[in-house]
């Protein structure tokens, strides 16, 4: 992508990314959502549902508000369709997916005050929604994880509760200094100057130890909510994922990390050519329900 446009890398992708993705599995409902901003900007959004059994009132659902990785600058809610239907039918809960700004055109901090405000308006009008606002999760991959987990921190900092922080291989450092980074530079899809195009976009050289961009560099990670964390092996970022791991089992979180085999990072939307996606999909989905009957 670093040899494309912005324009053309959305589009590659918008495009690509769904070519190895499952079929798009039915859901009992979905509904687009227009989600406010703190400076006014109205962020698209897409709620999943699963089909609730039963007659009568429909319980309200528990709901995941999930933020979409593409290093803050390609994804949207047409790549992680897929997913975020897989994560509401396994986990039985709704899924809210948001099409948070992204970079260049928005820099950092914009997509953290998106996910921020996206929570704390899920947090406030899940009930108009069917959704119980007293069983909510947050999660992402790769930057949306790096964003979920950020979330989560700040969740904690505001006393709003948080069953779960699901992060499928999250960014978590603010340099490409750990070995799994030299490891993987080349040839396994995420490389290195990639990488360095995606965070060029994004952030000022000067505000890289920032904790909202590095959350590893959070002051103090205890109280935050527990913890799934699902990492590729074959993954640039896969040492500091443990890293995060490691930190918030430090700080007496509990965490619960898998590691898959012989994949790649972005290996979760890749359904159709990576049969480990499927154990990924129903590994996280099976988290967020323990989380949510928890």
């Amino acid at each position: 992508m670093h040899d494309m446009t912005v324009e053309q890398a959305r589009l590659f992708y918008d495009i690509g990314g769904p070519m190895l993705d499952l079929p798009p599995p039915a859901v009992g409902r979905v509904e687009e959502l227009l989600i406010p901003a703190r400076d006014g900007h109205l962020m698209p959004a897409r709620l999943y549902a699963p089909q609730q059994k039963g007659a009568g009132e429909p319980e309200k659902l528990p709901v995941l508000l999930y933020l979409h990785g593409g290093g803050f600058t390609v994804g949207s809610l047409l790549t992680h369709d897929v997913l975020c239907r897989q994560l509401s039918l396994h986990g039985q809960c709704a899924v809210v997916s948001l099409d948070y700004r992204l970079a260049p055109e928005y820099r950092f901090p914009t997509a953290v005050h998106d996910s921020w405000d996206a929570l704390n308006w899920l947090h406030a009008h899940s009930t108009s929604l069917g959704l119980d606002n007293q069983r909510i999760a947050v999660g992402g991959d790769s930057a949306g994880g790096t964003l979920a987990a950020v979330c989560a921190l700040m969740s904690r900092d505001a006393g709003l509760p948080l069953a779960l922080q699901l992060l499928f291989y999250p960014g978590c450092g603010d340099r490409q200094a750990t070995a799994s980074h030299h490891t993987f530079a080349q040839g396994f899809l995420l490389d290195k100057d990639t990488v360095n195009w995606f965070f060029g976009n994004y952030i000022d050289e000067a505000d890289r130890g920032d904790w909202r961009f590095a959350p590893l560099n959070a002051p103090d990670h205890s109280g935050v909510c527990p913890a799934w964390i699902g990492l590729a092996e074959c993954d640039p970022l896969v040492d500091e994922g443990v890293l995060y791991a490691d930190a918030l089992r430090m700080a007496s979180v509990a965490v619960e990390l898998e590691i898959y085999r012989g994949v790649v990072h972005g290996f979760v939307t890749m359904g159709r050519a990576i049969p480990d996606a499927l154990q990924a999909h129903a590994d996280a989905g099976r988290a967020l329900k323990h989380a949510f009957e928890s």
